[in-house]
């Protein structure tokens, strides 16, 4: 709900207030509207005329936060669209006053008062304003999307002519401008410029740290087709995005990886895309990244996302994510991620373990096996799916050390309770199939005192 304005009580609206002029109301700023802009009424243009509840719409998906208190329902704490008054004086919107009455309720909803008289009288004062204030509004917004549009197009003309450390003040204007309020206007005049590849001519070999890391700041807002995407994949490109995501601040690295996803989920690979993937430096800039504590949780998700999407995308890549430490680097940060990062760095161990190279890593981390047990019906099914996947691989490659090192962890107990859970049919097999395994090395005594049962069950 946005938050609301509260002015004098002299200007609250009721039955019978007295209201000044209108045009006075908003121009002198009691409704917060400003001065009028002339023409046709207050702030709209002549000929102009708007349906009250489509400007509300508008307003309130444009997050307009200084809505007037005196247009919101009590009772919904929503804009009013058709206000009535009743005898005490207090205004509603007729649906929900009337929806109040027919619970059998004979009071004000906001004082409480019994009603002398259940008449409802339409406040056509406030309607009138509450219209003014809207199409005001509604004008200022478009007017302003279109200064924002012409000052998107100025900077670009001025960006292409600009050097040196003019071009880094353009291009952090630029950016504040396309990812600030209204950035969708100037994201599309900054497109239907030819910014695009103007933008992308800047990335290269010999481009300044401070110029690549603000250029990609402005190519992850905006909207890329097929041929800037392809564009953006030549390898001298992708060279000075390894570099800034392994030199640049939290913020250029969050940026870096958005750019990223966008060129890496194209419609179909390309040549270009398997070769950005195994880039070496990139992929240990992005495992700089996950593993960085200080990184914010919308950076740490970011690099996750990516790097799943690279290890399912392009399997002949897992090698390579292995051999930069990805096993041993997850494995460390699992203890600190949230539910989705947690999620998605297990998917990635199990896509991992699939790969001869990841599951040598994963039996030669002494925590891989103990966190894979612990996270079992712990935090979401996909976490217990994931990790169950990665255990029956390395219970499966090496059942004598891995399984022996799973069940003194607790991994039967944890396998009883994903059989009597209600999660899918063929988790729970993995499950029974994976208990089946790890029993083979106790005597049934032994496995059965495993599983931390009472009497009674066994």
């Amino acid at each position: 709900m946005p938050e609301l304005r509260h002015y004098p009580p002299s200007w609250r609206l009721e039955s019978r207030a007295q209201v000044v002029d209108l045009e006075s109301a908003v121009r002198d700023g009691v409704l917060g509207g400003g001065a009028a802009t002339g023409g046709g009424g207050v702030g709209l243009p002549a000929g102009e005329k708007l349906d009250l509840r489509e400007m509300i719409e508008e307003a309130t998906a444009a997050a307009e936060d200084d809505i007037p208190a005196v247009f919101i329902c009590p009772i919904s704490l929503e804009p009013m669209v058709d206000p009535v008054t009743l005898c005490t004086g207090q205004t509603y919107e007729r649906s929900n006053i009337l929806r109040w009455f027919s619970l059998g309720h004979h009071t004000c909803p906001t004082t409480m008062q019994e009603l002398w008289d259940d008449a409802v009288t339409p406040n056509r004062t406030l309607r009138q304003l509450m219209h003014a204030w809207f199409s005001q509004r509604r004008h200022h917004r478009k007017k302003r999307s279109e200064d924002v549009h012409g000052r998107a197009a100025d900077l670009l003309e001025t960006l292409r002519r600009a050097k040196g450390r003019a071009r880094v003040q353009f291009l952090k204007e630029l950016h504040g401008l396309v990812s600030g309020h209204g950035g969708g206007a100037a994201q599309k005049a900054v497109a239907d410029s030819g910014g695009i590849g103007f933008i992308s001519s800047l990335l290269g070999p010999f481009t300044s740290h401070a110029v690549g890391s603000l250029a990609i700041a402005v190519l992850a807002r905006l909207p890329l087709d097929y041929a800037s995407r392809k564009n953006l994949l030549q390898p001298a490109k992708i060279s000075l995005l390894a570099d800034v995501l392994n030199e640049g601040s939290p913020e250029t690295k969050l940026c870096c990886t958005r750019l990223l996803e966008t060129l890496l989920q194209m419609d179909k690979q390309e040549e270009e895309e398997e070769e950005v993937v195994s880039s070496f430096s990139l992929l240990v800039g992005l495992l700089k990244m996950v593993k960085d504590k200080r990184s914010s949780p919308e950076g740490t998700s970011s690099g996750l996302r990516l790097l799943r999407f690279i290890c399912y995308s392009h399997h002949q890549v897992r090698p390579v994510v292995v051999s930069v430490g990805a096993v041993p680097s997850l494995v460390e940060r699992l203890p600190d991620l949230n539910r989705d990062c947690m999620e998605s760095a297990w998917e990635i161990l199990s896509a991992l373990a699939e790969a001869p190279q990841g599951l040598q890593a994963l039996r030669s981390c002494s925590q891989a096996v103990p966190n894979a047990v612990r996270v079992l019906m712990r935090v979401s099914e996909a976490c217990t799916r994931h990790a169950l996947s990665v255990l029956s691989a390395v219970c499966k490659s090496s059942p004598e050390e891995c399984g022996s090192q799973a069940v003194e962890a607790g991994l039967a107990a944890k396998l009883l309770l994903v059989i009597q859970s209600d999660c899918s049919a063929p988790l729970k097999q993995r499950a029974a199939e994976l208990l089946k395994l790890c029993s083979l090395n106790y005597t049934a005594a032994l496995f059965i005192s495993k599983c931390k049962l009472t009497r009674t069950i066994q």
